[in-house]
């Protein structure tokens, strides 16, 4: 498929004021002094296309906070988001892996994802804690885009990657004017993605790779998880912000209601059983227990990758734990031992 078309800054925003009448279209915009999803006001000049990382995580479209998970939901409007960088596409993988299971599909995630168009974009920039290229993870989108966008000189240039993204911009093309690209549009496309891999690799060049940093964690010791827990707050914002990060609780409510609610290890009483018992109950070993998680047991499990180096858990952290400084200590201990 990848058919690559140009419509200027203008016509397609034009074409999302159309569409709108049939979706709940969700567009990045600056916030105060960052980046998140807003629905589209029929305001093209506050859109901010190629930022990097909206606050809110994708999965929160699949997996809100708090959802009625029995509930009918054909009242659910379908939704196009715009602007979803490769880090949170890329953790689509792992929860598509859990919750499309072939024997234990969940219904109302399979809903969610059918009922939405995901256009991805390149980032162009980086921030202080980007870190997905060392995850492997490229600076702009390869995998759960239904299309990918690209802001140049005022003109747009949008790949189209599956039938839902061919079907948007022949939708588009019955509107407003698209044409094919400029071969110099396309140059300056991909020189745009190889700075912004060579900015990544030069700001993570100490940080280990996913793999290593599962051996690392596997083979620590006590002392470092004590050393760093103790600005810890347990306030789980690292794991609920994290976009591949899915715990929850099912709570029953009268008539039959069941609510699927977001929980998060970092939680005290996460593991607290009925007895009393609680296998996290002091705070390092609850610490450890999330990269044990995300480095050692969901690979053991999954396919998909379970860190995606979007650095939202650092950036959101109240005890300003960096996770990327402790595994450069790790590493650097090891090679000093």
């Amino acid at each position: 498929m990848d058919e690559i078309v140009q419509v200027s800054i203008t016509d397609w925003h034009l074409f999302l004021e159309i569409i709108s009448v049939d979706f709940d279209v969700y567009v990045p915009e600056k916030i105060n002094q960052h980046i998140d999803y807003k629905i589209y006001n029929s305001n093209g000049q506050f859109i901010k296309y190629n930022r990097a990382l909206p606050v809110t995580p994708l999965k929160f479209f699949f997996l809100p906070v708090k959802e009625n998970v029995v509930i009918n939901s054909l009242i659910h409007n379908k939704k196009l988001i715009i602007g979803v960088p490769a880090c949170d596409l890329k953790g689509l993988e792992l929860l598509d892996e859990i919750y499309q299971d072939e024997k234990f599909p969940d219904p109302k995630y399979k809903e969610n994802r059918l009922n939405t168009i995901l256009i991805g974009t390149d980032c162009h920039e980086t921030r202080e804690n980007c870190h997905c290229t060392t995850y492997g993870v490229e600076p702009y989108p390869v995998i759960n885009a239904d299309a990918i966008l690209v802001h140049l000189d005022g003109n747009l240039l949008i790949t189209v990657k599956t039938p839902k993204g061919e079907e948007l911009i022949r939708q588009c093309g019955l509107k407003v004017p698209v044409g094919k690209p400029l071969p110099e549009m396309l140059e300056l496309a991909e020189a745009r993605r190889s700075a912004t891999r060579a900015m990544l690799k030069q700001q993570n060049q100490y940080l280990p790779d996913y793999a290593s940093t599962g051996d690392l964690i596997r083979d620590s010791g006590h002392e470092i998880w004590e050393k760093h827990a103790q600005t810890c707050v347990s306030c789980g914002a690292c794991a609920t912000i994290c976009p591949t990060c899915t715990c929850f609780l099912l709570i029953d409510r009268p008539d039959f209601d069941k609510v699927r609610q977001l929980d998060a290890c970092q939680y005290p009483g996460f593991e607290k059983i009925a007895a009393g018992g609680d296998p996290l109950n002091k705070k390092p070993v609850r610490f450890k227990n999330r990269y044990m998680c995300k480095y050692v047991w969901k690979p053991e499990r999954f396919s998909a990758t379970a860190c995606t180096g979007c650095g939202r858990c650092i950036d959101s952290c109240i005890g300003n734990i960096n996770k990327n400084k402790i595994f450069i200590e790790m590493m650097q201990s090891l090679k000093n031992s």
